[in-house]
């Protein structure tokens, strides 16, 4: 394995902030309901002093690299109100300066916003959004155990680009208990009409843990969920949408934050049941945070840690993992750059994915074709 030079690989930050109003049944994140059904003020300044000194504990990630973007997640990051960004921001600039244009999304629920107007957030350095609308139906939301109603969603989007948000996704779920194809398509018709610039269309599975894993709902049959698939897809082609990974649908420029994701940059991880991924000179390592809010406050940084090297063997499915979700794939040079290891010890299995017709034949990109995209699984399995 040769030396890694991490400073020629972008480094990120994700932010964790793990309540919600309520859990929805079929989540599988590290969320919890928040205590006594509201967010103190004195609970959102204890935890936003602990991400302060989690952050402190992770200089020596960096490398002397800054930060490349910043991807606010839950729980419901939108329960914490825009004068806790704006004073968390400006603490960890002082820790790790932050590139210029830094990309800095906040994942916002329509049912919480109301918490502070967008355009505090957008003044605190906010400047993506992405809502959680999940579905414009109110039946579906209910089955879903949102907070929200079909107007709340609409009026989110709109209050968002009236504040000045240039940048919007909207997520929203595909076959939902007893969808049908009408309900599929006018979910993603009110995201595109009412002004999103980006769209993460992914259909619903059922996690274990989960309200939805010990109920099972009635979910759409096989061929349902294909006619559901292919008619969103060209609605959203002829909307001027373009479906940069597996789930991602862009009219703007590609989240930074996911993109490196999926190029397999570096992220550096605060809050409780955050993790992180880091290349230092001696190889690549993943880590994750103690996941309860109060053992997270409770403990003093260095004991949230749990950290792992991502061994030589496990690193092509890694990779690929990432890699292959983008529909144009990466360039072939960053395996060698992010991984350590050479291509060329792939290149049986390259040659013959690429023969089956299920990698992209051309060798300076590491891609699937469009059928290897619908077998990704079992593209990536063979990398194992």
């Amino acid at each position: 394995m040769a030396e890694f030079i991490p400073a020629n690989i972008p480094m990120s930050l994700y932010i964790h902030m793990p309540w919600c109003v309520r859990k929805c049944p079929y989540c599988d994140f590290n969320s919890h309901a928040v205590p006594n059904g509201e967010l103190s003020l004195d609970l959102e300044k204890e935890y936003l002093q602990a991400l302060v000194e989690d952050f402190k504990t992770q200089t020596h990630f960096a490398q002397g690299r800054a930060v490349h973007s910043v991807f606010i997640g839950g729980g419901t990051p939108s329960l914490i109100s825009a004068k806790g960004y704006q004073w968390l921001f400006g603490q960890l600039k002082s820790i790790i300066p932050f590139e210029d244009g830094c990309e800095i999304t906040l994942e916002a629920n329509p049912g919480t916003v109301e918490h502070d107007p967008f355009a505090g957030y957008l003044d605190a350095g906010i400047n993506r959004l992405s809502i959680g609308v999940q579905s414009f139906n109110t039946d579906q939301l209910k089955k879903l155990g949102r907070i929200h109603s079909n107007d709340d969603a609409v009026s989110a989007i709109q209050h968002a680009k009236e504040a000045g948000f240039e940048r919007v996704n909207v997520d929203l779920m595909h076959g939902l208990p007893e969808q049908t194809i009408e309900q599929a398509l006018l979910d993603l018709k009110l995201a595109v009409e009412n002004g999103a610039t980006h769209v993460s269309w992914y259909q619903l599975t059922i996690e274990p843990n989960t309200v939805f894993f010990r109920t099972q709902p009635v979910l759409p049959a096989d061929e349902l969920l294909e006619d559901i698939q292919e008619q969103g897809e060209a609605y959203l082609k002829a909307q001027g949408f373009v479906n940069y990974e597996v789930s991602a649908w862009r009219k703007e420029k590609p989240s930074a934050h996911n993109l490196n994701y999926w190029q397999f940059g570096d992220y550096l991880a605060i809050g409780a049941g955050a993790h992180g991924k880091v290349t230092q000179p001696d190889g690549v390592y993943r880590y994750q945070k103690t996941r309860l809010p109060k053992d997270y406050l409770a403990k003093v940084p260095a004991e949230h840690l749990q950290f792992k090297r991502i061994e030589d063997e496990d690193m092509p499915f890694e990779f690929m993992m990432n890699a292959l979700r983008l529909n144009d794939g990466v360039d072939a040079k960053l395996y060698a750059e992010r991984t350590g290891l050479t291509l060329t010890s792939l290149d049986t299995l390259l040659s013959s994915l690429r023969k089956r017709n299920l990698m992209a034949a051309d060798e300076t990109v590491l891609a699937c074709t469009a059928q290897g995209h619908v077998f990704l699984n079992s593209v990536l399995e063979e990398f194992l």
